[in-house]
């Protein structure tokens, strides 16, 4: 495909991830994404790879490595929107993904049957879990241009501050990359999210640039525990009570995970 071409298959990917349900999508470089602030930082950080939500690494991946196809040379991430007023689309019905996580999954295998059909171009849909084989999606997103990462160390899109969920799927064509944007709503903010966290995980500086090797650190700074996080969501699973849910036969346990910090967030709520 000549550099035409290109730009017209990358306006009408965009354009259809948003027919297909995405509240926001971009393009960032595999090349950019690998050397990411994730990936140079998950070697180095302690525990790395376990805490809830991890799965088993079947793929004998290390801490900052990555399993994609050998071709592949850009990333499209995907956003969907998670409404204050859904908090459902976050939950764990047993061992069932959430409902959030199947809308995003239905939009990029949507996505992954349109591509190549239409363009040629092939596709890999990244599993959500980087262990699995797929990516630092916060950090992609923000190579891709939807936001930046916050002090609640989540992303904070302009649109819908932290209210979102992420997938991604890469192609092995070079688009062009739509971000980053420079967007930093933080300056300056009274840190609504780190006094909304239950666990005080935002209190200390964890991290120190100079142990670590880089200055973009969790939290910024290094205000992030990972470890006070990981206890929260550990409390959740406890605290998970048997509800009659529509769909199931019998009572089921909800899993419902904080969101205090991203709830607490001012971004895109007016």
């Amino acid at each position: 495909m000549n550099n035409r071409q290109l730009l017209k298959a990358s306006s009408a990917i965009l354009k259809k991830a948003k027919e297909a349900g995405a509240s926001l999508c971009g393009f960032a470089s595999v090349k950019d994404i690998r050397s990411a602030p994730s990936f140079t930082f998950a070697p180095r950080m302690p525990d790395a790879g376990k805490g809830v939500g991890t799965r088993k690494n079947d793929l004998g991946l290390k801490p900052g490595e990555a399993a994609w196809p050998e071709n592949a040379k850009t990333v499209l991430v995907i956003a969907v929107e998670h409404p204050d007023d859904k908090p459902e689309m976050d939950w764990w019905f047993g061992r069932i993904d959430p409902p959030g996580n199947r809308l995003l999954a239905g939009i990029v295998r949507n996505l992954c049957q349109w591509i190549p059909e239409t363009f040629g171009i092939g596709v890999f849909h990244m599993p959500y879990h980087v262990e699995k084989g797929g990516t630092y999606l916060k950090d992609a997103a923000v190579l891709a241009g939807l936001g930046c990462i916050g002090k609640n160390n989540i992303l904070v899109t302009p649109e819908l501050g932290s209210r979102v969920r992420l997938r991604a799927l890469t192609l092995d064509v070079s688009l062009p990359s739509t971000g980053p944007s420079g967007f930093d709503p933080c300056a300056g903010c009274e840190e609504w999210c780190r006094k909304a966290c239950p666990q005080h995980s935002f209190e200390n500086q964890i991290y120190d640039p100079e142990i670590y090797g880089q200055e973009i650190l969790p939290g910024r700074e290094g205000m992030y525990s990972r470890i006070l996080c990981n206890l929260r969501m550990e409390k959740d699973i406890a605290d998970a009570k048997e509800s009659e849910v529509d769909g199931f036969d019998d009572p089921i346990k909800i899993i419902k995970y904080c969101r205090m910090c991203e709830q607490a967030c001012p971004v895109g709520k007016l």
